[in-house]
């Protein structure tokens, strides 16, 4: 029995990551990247005392997230990604 939350992470060599890209549709990977970067965003955004300015930006990744979220879950639901997550 393994606990998904000990679980350490391997690198992945870049041959591996090539290979499994080349598998998965280009506006698929495009999506993933584009969450990884909403969700990065939106860990920026903590705290009750954001200004106007940032509270639009983290709206605005959060929008993004969404966005990117629905392109994945319709390929596969477990790919979807959470805000503030690392992946």
């Amino acid at each position: 029995m393994t606990a998904s939350h000990l679980l350490v992470p391997v690198p992945i060599p870049d041959r591996v990551a090539a290979l499994i890209g080349s598998c998965i549709p280009p506006h698929i990977l495009q999506a993933e990247i584009d969450a990884a970067c909403a969700a990065r965003e939106i860990r920026r955004f903590r705290g009750p005392l954001l200004g106007i300015e940032d509270q639009a930006d983290r709206e605005q990744a959060l929008s993004e997230l969404a966005r990117a979220n629905k392109i994945l879950a319709a390929h596969h639901p477990g790919l979807a990604v959470r805000a503030g997550s690392s992946w």
